[in-house]
């Protein structure tokens, strides 16, 4: 059996250090190199590889974002690439995923190989699958800020940009995603997303709302110093009195 690789990372004596040292193991065929998170996606889809040697900071699309460009069903094997990172590798030593500590010697890469030969002739694929959504979930709770969400659903997964998202209203220890037609469960506390999404033009306008500040088309005051807040699909939320002076000083703003 064959394993077809691919390399994926920025710097190309990085690329070229991975592709001089696997030449010296006589199953694997390097099938493609690629610079950037973009082509890497692109080139996952067309070559379908074995297996990945993904860097993870690029800039751009990073070797994460890769991944949530793709369906979960087609992750080929991952080993990371990184430079020294004391968070993101301990996260995958939680997680029991190969990882590359730039610099490296061929003795590590020859065991990441042999490790990824072992999971292929054994099947394995789908637990390393299992392995990177942990990953992505446990990196995502601890995020500072959000550029993806994952929510599983039953038998599939869906990454989702903040920027999809029109509104998001809490239902006991979930939150519901509003994205256009659709809807998503994603187990978080509305304090934790409203403290992660602010860089993205969130507000939070009840205790129990926040809304995607693109998405508002008008602000209709009520009695009693209610209001409502009615986006461009023509939802109407309601703005409580405790959060409307968060929406009065930025419409001060924009003023």
């Amino acid at each position: 059996m064959r394993i077809r690789v691919l390399i994926v990372d920025d710097e190309p004596p990085a690329r070229d250090l991975i592709a001089t040292l696997l030449r010296d193991e006589p199953d694997v065929e390097v099938a493609g190199e690629c610079a950037n998170g973009r082509t890497a996606v692109a080139a996952i889809k067309r070559l379908s590889p074995d297996l990945v040697f993904l860097d993870i900071q690029m800039p751009g699309l990073d070797g994460f974002g890769v991944l949530a460009a793709l369906p979960v069903q087609s992750w080929p094997l991952v080993v990371f690439v990184t430079a020294h990172d004391e968070h993101a590798v301990h996260a995958f030593e939680v997680h029991a995923l190969d990882y590359l500590l730039k610099p490296f010697e061929y003795e590590r890469l020859r065991q990441a190989v042999q490790r990824a030969r072992t999971q292929l002739e054994q099947r394995e694929g789908t637990g390393q699958q299992t392995r990177l959504l942990a990953l992505l979930e446990d990196l995502q709770s601890k995020a500072r800020s959000w550029d993806r969400l994952v929510v599983r659903e039953t038998g599939r997964v869906t990454f989702l940009k903040p920027d999809e998202i029109d509104w998001i209203e809490a239902e006991g220890n979930y939150l519901c995603l509003h994205a256009g037609a659709k809807s998503y469960l994603l187990r978080e506390t509305m304090n934790a997303a409203e403290a992660r999404l602010t860089a993205s033009k969130f507000l939070r306008v009840s205790r129990s709302t926040l809304v995607n500040l693109e998405r508002i088309q008008e602000w209709q005051p009520l009695f009693h110093g209610d209001s409502v807040l009615i986006l461009k699909n023509g939802t109407r939320l309601s703005v409580s009195r405790v959060y409307r002076e968060k929406l009065d000083r930025l419409v001060a703003q924009l003023g």
